[in-house]
């Protein structure tokens, strides 16, 4: 994608329930590329149902989404791609392999990740979780794709390893937008231009701690 132009991708009117459960009610939300938008709010608040309605996994009661504009029924891998919380990469594939199943050039994930020379030929099912997170999170972030979501990107990942995947993070964005939640809230407000809380199943645009005490994701400053 040429970095000069700018899309956005947009979701509103979102209402989930489960049973007499309301999750998620007139939700809505905006990433921008070229920018990190970041969702915060309490366990169980609905941040990863959103992430799954965007990216298919999860059916809404109702909602609309759109990119620059135009209505989606659901989204190409090369507009949107998905990091779960729950490892997506094949455990009996290599490192290796699964970089070139994605495209992507071993060099650049040394380049980033150096830990990653060791474990070229290692099965994923071999790796630890926080290796196997880490090069998840590689290949979703420099997907060829205008829109990356990521549900908890710093689980499980050593803190050797999160400034390093925060400065990924920040480059990737220069070529697409990026909508992020983790519960390390410091690490989200670190890399977020454009902040949100979630509360009462719906979201609310933040700008400072203040913002996240006064809809209850911080109890203090």
């Amino acid at each position: 994608m040429n970095p000069s132009e700018k899309h956005l991708l947009e979701i509103d009117s979102v209402e989930l329930s489960f049973g007499e459960r309301r999750i998620l009610s007139g939700v809505y939300l905006a990433v921008e590329t070229g920018g990190v938008t970041a969702v915060l709010g309490r366990n169980g608040c609905g941040k990863s149902c959103l992430m799954k309605i965007l990216c298919g996994s999860l059916r809404a009661d109702f909602r609309s989404m759109r990119i620059d504009g135009l209505w989606h029924e659901r989204f190409r891998a090369d507009e949107v791609r998905y990091l779960a919380q729950q490892g997506f990469t094949p455990g009996w594939l290599s490192v290796d392999r699964v970089l070139r199943d994605f495209g992507l050039m071993w060099d650049d994930l040394l380049a980033w990740f150096p830990l990653f020379d060791r474990l070229r030929d290692t099965k994923i099912r071999e790796m630890s979780g926080g290796e196997r997170r880490l090069l998840e999170c590689y290949l979703i972030l420099r997907s060829r794709t205008q829109f990356v979501l990521l549900d908890e990107p710093f689980s499980q990942v050593a803190p050797l390893h999160v400034e390093t995947l925060k400065e990924l993070i920040r480059r990737e964005k220069s070529s697409k937008g990026i909508l992020l939640t983790d519960h390390m809230h410091r690490h989200v407000t670190d890399i977020a231009d454009r902040l949100y809380v979630m509360a009462n199943g719906q979201t609310y645009l933040a700008h400072g701690d203040e913002d996240l005490i006064r809809y209850g994701y911080l109890a203090h400053l």
